[in-house]
């Protein structure tokens, strides 16, 4: 890495390619709050941009140490105030445009945010959050709220600095600040451009297809900075429209899509004709269904890539099935390049056999275990030392591993159930549910059970016209009987209207964490237990 910071990388790359596309927002994802066409910016443009907004911050006293919120949606401005405040070694603190105000508040008091800077269609909430507690900032006007710059202000920037913080959706209680400096930015971009194989990233050429939220690590660090390094260019859409995602694949010129699970699955149900002359050459995401992945790369004509990493782990540990064999359709999100060490361990951290599933610990290699990791969860070395038991990041991942290297993905721990000594992953049985005719969406968790510790729930939506009633809790029961070893079949089966997700259309499965202790004081939940039998 040449570059100590994403501002100076991308100040780099748009000296040499002025005339590259740097970002591209197709028509469908500004048609809500601008004009109906397409908007491209070159590295050029978006540097004279950015700068412009560097002398706004600096002049207003903005410097080194201090943080401030942006809640932008995937507007551009969204990049133009990351890269100014990066330029000035200010930490950005990404907002969900769709949280609660209650949840802002929080955000902003644990962050200890300067300034939080909005658009036309998030001030209100950002005002309702911060109740006048925090200067506020329209990211599209020229004035901005005077601070007293602090004594660290004019310092030159460092590969150590504090890039950003981003909060992660706990498990328990609040949720995380995971601390993320330069190193991890430009770590995680390198990582990108350099993994090779059918991911090969061109100099200049590529152009990176986006439909997720610039609050999260992917899009924030992993597109944008990969773009960045290579010369290339990100085509930042609002969020997954599948009618238009072909349409905007092809107008924009796309030759890489990321994705999420659930979107092979919409775009293969889809009956539209789709076109034929997009010049993708691979996807990468996570979570693909595995009986989807194999059908998508055949009717479409690109291979899905599954990745693997967390917000923690984002600079230092990234494991893509980039090279075959991929073991398409298997969970299989690769092997360990050169530099990451992956250890896969039972109950009692010791290390597991090929096959068997373990939990995963990760690292880098050589003396610097911890290096482009995130620096941390804010205000809690407990946790973060926790993370870090004997300089191992412990990931809450079930894997296990193939004969050749290859991991797979099993489950999150979380998300494993202990049934009489049993572990079942929740995943297995939510896609063997997931085949029959009659259900829509599950999710799977669960339930205390006096004799066995815990019992398989499942939280199904029923196409319509299906009842609602026993009978139907048995047949699926059934179904699952006939597919799974008999004790991951449920024991309990709740029909619900519908499941609680985040953002990137996660099944927030700790809100369903107060139903799965009293199932049987749930509404149109039936215990079947007792026809679950070998």
């Amino acid at each position: 890495m040449t570059s100590t910071s994403p501002y100076l990388a991308f100040k780099h790359t748009a000296r040499q390619f002025p005339d590259n596309d740097f970002l591209h927002i197709p028509a469908s994802a500004r048609k809500h709050y601008a004009s109906a066409e397409a908007l491209t910016v070159r590295y050029g443009e978006m540097r004279a941009w950015i700068d412009e907004q560097v002398a706004l911050y600096r002049d207003a006293g903005y410097g080194k140490g201090m943080r401030v919120a942006l809640l932008m949606e995937n507007r551009p401005e969204f990049f133009v105030h990351f890269f100014a405040l990066n330029a000035l070694g200010v930490s950005v603190v990404p907002l969900n445009a769709d949280a609660r105000a209650h949840d802002i508040a929080y955000v902003a008091e644990h962050s200890e945010i300067v300034l939080a800077v909005g658009i036309e269609s998030t001030l209100d909430l950002l005002r309702a959050a911060l109740d006048g507690k925090l200067p506020l900032a329209d990211a599209n006007s020229p004035t901005l709220p005077v601070i007293q710059p602090t004594a660290a202000s004019g310092s030159p920037p460092s590969i150590d600095d504090e890039c950003a913080l981003l909060y992660t959706s706990g498990t328990t209680g609040k949720p995380k600040g995971c601390l993320l400096d330069n190193r991890y930015f430009l770590s995680i971009g390198e990582s990108y451009i350099t993994e090779g194989g059918l991911c090969e990233v061109r100099a200049g050429v590529e152009r990176l297809i986006t439909p997720l939220p610039l609050f999260h690590m992917n899009a924030l660090a992993c597109s944008t900075m990969a773009m960045v390094l290579s010369a290339g260019c990100v085509i930042q859409l609002d969020r997954f429209h599948p009618r238009n995602w072909w349409t905007d694949v092809v107008q924009s010129g796309a030759t890489i899509v990321h994705y999420l699970g659930v979107m092979p699955a919409i775009l293969l149900a889809l009956t539209d004709d789709v076109p034929v002359n997009y010049a993708v050459r691979f996807g990468y995401g996570a979570n693909v269904d595995p009986k989807h992945q194999q059908v998508f790369e055949q009717r479409f004509g690109f291979p899905l890539i599954e990745g693997w990493a967390m917000t923690e782990t984002g600079g230092g540990a990234v494991i893509a099935s980039s090279h075959e064999p991929r073991h398409a359709g298997s969970r299989c999100f690769g092997r360990p390049r050169a530099g990451i060490e992956v250890k896969l361990v039972d109950a009692d951290g010791h290390a597991v056999e090929p096959g068997v599933p373990g939990h995963m610990l990760v690292r880098r290699a050589g003396p610097e275990p911890r290096r482009g990791f995130f620096r941390g969860y804010l205000k809690d070395d407990a946790a973060t030392e926790a993370a870090w038991q004997d300089d191992w990041f412990h990931t809450g991942d079930i894997v296990r591993r193939g004969d050749d290297g290859s991991l797979h993905f099993v489950d999150r721990q979380k998300n494993i159930i202990r049934r009489s000594g049993e572990n079942i992953a929740a995943l297995e049985v939510e896609a063997c549910l997931l085949d029959h005719p009659d259900v829509q969406q599950t999710a799977v968790i669960a339930a205390p059970d006096a004799l066995r510790d815990e019992e398989v729930l499942a939280c199904v939506i029923v196409a319509p016209g299906t009842a609602r009633n026993e009978a139907t809790a048995r047949a699926l029961q059934a179904w699952c009987l006939e597919r799974l070893s008999y004790y991951k079949a449920p024991g309990y089966v709740a029909f619900v209207d519908a499941l609680p997700v985040t953002s990137t259309n996660k099944v927030q499965k700790t809100q369903l964490a107060a139903f799965g202790s009293d199932p049987l004081n749930a509404p149109d939940c039936f215990d079947v237990r007792a026809w679950k039998k070998r």
